[in-house]
């Protein structure tokens, strides 16, 4: 089966659970979340062609590239962190997907004519910005250059093969330390750049849910600031 259709079968279980928002696994939660006062966002999970791969309706994995933003150091939250392109969803936004692709054009400077939007996921708690998460999933058809539109958001743009991600040797655990309490959750290592907390969740459950996700060992931690 290609790629392509593993994932359109994931968002269509997801489709069919609307209404009930997903929680961050337990050892991740630093706070609670206050739902009468959270905000909406969207992020853009954008699948492109690994190297000078063209993406096809048959596609495999080995195929794949996910875009990654660097948070620029001088956010007020998640500061330096890797993500995935998004923000809240504003007024104007006629959809969730609109407010990723909006988000992701503001960001990385995509040309988001090039995206065909596959469907959505769960939306996701993020207690720790009080924020209900939409991750939007994207086919990446005609791909243009992508770079760090907004210094003042990014600091940096970047693709990763999908193939290196899944590869047991690139995955660890990342460690947070908060008020004598330890935090875990799981982590891919991409040249020198780690990606973890909200955003790796996130992607994990994405790769287990395709059936993707090669074993790989939680007992490599690496303490994060």
């Amino acid at each position: 089966m290609s790629a392509r259709l593993e994932l359109e079968k994931v968002i269509a279980r997801h489709e069919s659970q609307v209404g009930a928002s997903q929680k961050l696994p337990n050892e991740w939660v630093m706070s609670q979340m206050e739902l009468s006062a959270a905000r909406r966002a969207a992020v853009l999970i954008l699948f492109g062609g690994a190297g000078q791969k063209t993406l096809q309706p048959d596609s495999g994995v080995e195929d794949l590239d996910l875009l990654f933003v660097e948070r620029a150091a001088t956010l007020r939250k998640h500061a330096g962190q890797v993500a995935f392109p998004g923000g809240g969803i504003d007024q104007e936004d006629s959809s969730v997907a609109d407010a990723a692709l909006r988000e992701a054009w503001e960001e990385t400077g995509v040309q988001t004519s090039g995206i065909e939007v596959l469907g959505n996921l769960g939306e996701t708690e993020l207690p720790v910005s009080n924020f209900l998460v939409t991750p939007v999933l994207g086919w990446w058809h005609t791909e243009s250059e992508v770079y760090p539109a907004d210094p003042a958001e990014s600091a940096g743009v970047f693709r990763a093969p999908v193939a290196h991600l899944l590869d047991p040797k690139n995955r660890l655990t990342a460690v947070v330390h908060r008020s004598n309490q330890k935090f875990k959750s799981p982590a891919f290592e991409f040249e020198d750049r780690i990606i973890w907390g909200f955003t790796a969740i996130v992607l994990e459950r994405l790769f287990n849910e395709l059936g993707w996700t090669r074993p790989w060992s939680n007992r490599r931690e690496l303490r994060m600031a």
